[in-house]
């Protein structure tokens, strides 16, 4: 029976080890942990972002199984490239990298690396340009730089080093070649830059409230936020070097990328959604209609442009890792995702319903795709007349939402009946507005509110809809320095009487083109179509949908020097929402 059993575990570590094989059973954690080889290599990026006349290189540290190395076998790589090591960490638990005292990689955050190792995996962790361990800057002319230098040199077509300024190289020759991308947020976004590319090698990008475009992280359809590119960054984000070196290199963005809110030609370059159709990668993406830090409209922009094969889980969370949601179900679905698309293992999940959607508090429906089959745009009119507004730059939309049938010079709300049938929003909605502005420049903002009483995630809570509980649950094998027991969560929920929905944020002066805006006429209407944030709620029998519409949000971008009264003719404005009963 020994032998019979030895002979299974080699069976199956041959399974994991040869990508190609097409076993409906997939990777099976057969290899050791705590064995695991742990290593660091710089990788040559090729640029010289900091300007030291030196070729920049990227820390990549690594965990691979070694039963596979002691035979020659290669094995496929998940990857994920951040600026957060050092400074912020990752995770729910805001896990940091740690290392020995001979400088070897000890703590690998996050759970990847306790899974997928003992399954035939390597995870690779790839301090961005200019954080941690790299030299270089974040960001520069090449934000995927960083990604494509390792993907390339795991590929066999790049060079890496055993140190920062050392010559001694190093070869990939353990890599398969095949590279899948993960990450949340910044992570996300380094991926999704990473894949526009169409880099060789890069096979499949799970994007976790991802970026697509910054030129939306920084403003809203010709609106400027107030800050730019290069501000604020968390202390300790860019190592010591690269704080100093890095100076003229993020001043320059800054001014390139400007303070008006135009679509220039620094937003157009680091925009990657409008370069969606390169990605040759399958994508499987995330997010939460919920999100404050990573607008749904980034996943609803990024998601209608993609042309290759696509998942998705949306969910009615913040700022949440699937992890901290739904963590067996989603843990054993990566594990299939990246079987799959690194491995080549026929396990049915490229023909299963493509997305996951949490439609009510923890109810989740399969769906063949997103928005829902039947969904179609529905247009409303605002009425009739006009109406007018002062801009009041102290205020939110979450107050202009309060007390909807008490007068407020600061806000418009147009109110719809009860409704006698639900009514699904699933999309990317937007908002028509004929607008006179007394002043220059005018600011403008609206959103859908549903009024009626309900219970739902907790999103501006502290936990985004999540709450953190004191037990643990391990996924995966734990080493000395490692563990891979995480915090459990629960569900965090709030009663409520209204909820904003979706909501958009526009300059009037912008109303012609995003390349330009321009002075406006104290004597004149003008027509501002802009876009709402993407969405997937049900409006309850009953329940009433209005449109809400302000001047500045206070909570969003920068109000003009001089605010405006506005004088809004909704016969000439409208709403335009995918809907669907």
């Amino acid at each position: 029976m020994r032998a019979l059993a030895a002979a299974v575990v080699t069976l199956a570590a041959l399974v994991v080890a040869v990508p190609g094989t097409a076993a409906a059973a997939g990777s099976r954690p057969v290899y050791s942990y705590a064995d695991a080889i742990r290593e660091t290599v710089w990788v040559d990026t090729g640029a010289d972002e900091d300007r030291d006349g030196v070729p920049d290189r990227v820390a990549a540290d690594i965990i691979r199984p070694s039963e596979p190395a002691a035979r020659g076998d290669r094995v496929p790589v998940i990857m994920d490239t951040s600026p957060y090591y050092a400074c912020c960490g990752r995770g729910n638990e805001a896990q940091k990298k740690t290392y020995a005292p001979d400088g070897s990689p000890l703590g690998f955050p996050l759970y990847y690396d306790n899974y997928f190792v003992p399954r035939g995996y390597a995870v690779v962790l790839v301090d961005e340009a200019g954080t941690n361990r790299s030299s270089g800057c974040p960001n520069g002319a090449d934000v995927a730089g960083s990604s494509v230098a390792v993907i390339n040199w795991l590929n066999g077509r790049g060079s890496a080093y055993r140190s920062l300024t050392g010559s001694s190289r190093v070869s990939a020759d353990w890599s398969t070649g095949a590279v899948g991308m993960i990450g949340k947020s910044d992570d996300a976004a380094l991926a999704i830059d990473a894949a526009v590319t169409g880099v060789p090698g890069l096979r499949t990008v799970v994007s976790i409230a991802g970026v697509g475009s910054y030129y939306n992280v920084f403003n809203s359809d010709g609106a400027w936020y107030g800050f730019p590119p290069n501000n604020g960054n968390p202390p300790g984000l860019l190592n010591e070097r690269a704080a100093q070196l890095c100076k003229p290199v993020q001043a320059e963005e800054n001014a390139a990328a400007g303070t008006t809110g135009d679509f220039n030609r620094y937003w157009r370059g680091v925009d990657s959604d409008l370069d969606a159709n390169r990605i040759r990668a399958s994508v499987f993406a995330v997010q939460g209609f919920g999100d404050l830090a990573v607008s749904p409209r980034q996943f609803g922009d990024f998601w209608s442009r993609l042309s290759v094969p696509r998942k998705a889980w949306v969910h009615q969370a913040g700022h949440v890792d699937p992890f901290d949601l739904r963590r067996a179900e989603w843990v054993e679905t990566l594990h299939r995702w990246f079987d799959h698309w690194l491995l080549g293992v026929d396990n049915g999940i490229d023909r299963e319903p493509a997305v996951k959607v949490e439609t009510s508090v923890d109810h989740w429906v399969d769906l063949p795709t997103w928005p829902p089959p039947g969904t179609r745009d529905t247009r409303w009119e605002l009425g009739a007349g006009q109406v007018t507004i002062t801009d009041d730059p102290s205020l939110d939309r979450y107050q202009w939402a309060a007390d909807p049938d008490q007068p407020s010079p600061a806000r418009a709300v147009v109110m719809g009946a009860p409704l006698t049938a639900p009514l699904h929003l699933a999309g990317t909605g937007s908002i028509s507005l004929t607008v006179r502005s007394s002043k220059p420049v005018a600011r403008l903002g609206a959103e859908l509110v549903d009024y009626g009483p309900a219970t739902v995630r907790d999103d501006l809570g502290q936990g985004a809809g999540i709450r953190t509980l004191s037990t643990r649950s391990c996924w995966g094998a734990s080493a000395p320095g490692d563990s891979a027991c995480y915090l459990d969560t629960t569900t965090a929920t709030v009663p409520v009487d209204h909820e904003v929905v979706s909501a958009g944020w526009a300059d009037l002066g912008h109303w012609r083109t995003l390349r330009r805006g321009e002075p406006l006429a104290p004597d004149r209407f003008y027509t501002m179509r802009f876009t709402l944030t993407t969405v997937d709620h049900t409006v309850a029998t009953g329940h009433r949908l209005a449109i809400v519409v302000g001047g500045t949000d206070a909570w969003q971008f920068l109000a003009p020097i001089d605010p405006p009264t506005l004088t809004i003719d909704l016969a000439r404005s409208s709403i335009t929402f995918p809907t669907t009963r």
